[in-house]
C-alpha cells in the first residue's frame, strides 16, 4: 500500500506508514470527488420518503399477497413475525418461483427470500444504491431495531436523485 502522504510502498495490511507513521487505515476509503457525490453520500435514506410496507405474515397464502401487492401497486411486501423482519416477497419472486404453477396451497414462507438484505433508514442514498446494483436488487427493506419500516426502492431512489439534480 502506498503512502498518500510519502509515497512510501509499504506491505499491505499495514496500519501506519513505515517512513512518515502516517495512518494508512482509511486510504483506501473513497472519498466523493465532487458536490453530488458528496450530497448521495451525506443525505439518508429517510430523506426520500419510503412509505411504510405491506407486511406480511409467513402463512399467508401467496396468492393474498400479489393480490396486496396488486392493489397498492407495489412491488414487495416484507414477511415479519411478532413484528421482526423474516424475509421479503417481490414481483421477481413472483415470476421465478411461481410462473406456471398453481398458487393453491403456497405460502409466503414457500417462496419469500429469506433473511434479506437490508437498509437501514441512517444509511446514506450512495450505500443504498451500491447495495442495489452489487446484489441485483430492487427492493430493499428498511429496518429499525429489527422492524421493517419502509422498502427502498430503485424507483424512488432514482426520483429522489433526479429532484436532487433538479
Amino acid at each position: 500500500m502506498i503512502c498518500a502522504i510519502c509515497g512510501f510502498e509499504n506491505l499491505q495490511g499495514d496500519d501506519s506508514c513505515a517512513n512518515c507513521g502516517a495512518d494508512l487505515r482509511t486510504v483506501d476509503i473513497p472519498q466523493p470527488s465532487e458536490a453530488f457525490e458528496a450530497r448521495l453520500v451525506r443525505e439518508h435514506l429517510d430523506a426520500v420518503g419510503a412509505e411504510p410496507p405491506i407486511a406480511l405474515s409467513r402463512d399467508t397464502p401467496v396468492a393474498e399477497a400479489i393480490t396486496r401487492m396488486q392493489e397498492k401497486r407495489n412491488g414487495c411486501v416484507v414477511v415479519t413475525t411478532d413484528g421482526q423482519l423474516v424475509g421479503v416477497f417481490t414481483e421477481r419472486d413472483a415470476l421465478l418461483k411461481l410462473a406456471g404453477r398453481p398458487l393453491d396451497g403456497i405460502t409466503l414462507a414457500d417462496v419469500m427470500t429469506p433473511d434479506p438484505v437490508i437498509l437501514r433508514p441512517d444509511d446514506s442514498i450512495a450505500v443504498a444504491i451500491h447495495k442495489m446494483a452489487v446484489g441485483g436488487f430492487r427492493h430493499v427493506p428498511l429496518v429499525s431495531g429489527g422492524r421493517p419500516v419502509g422498502v427502498a426502492t430503485a424507483r424512488d431512489l432514482l426520483r429522489h436523485i433526479e429532484h436532487l439534480l433538479g
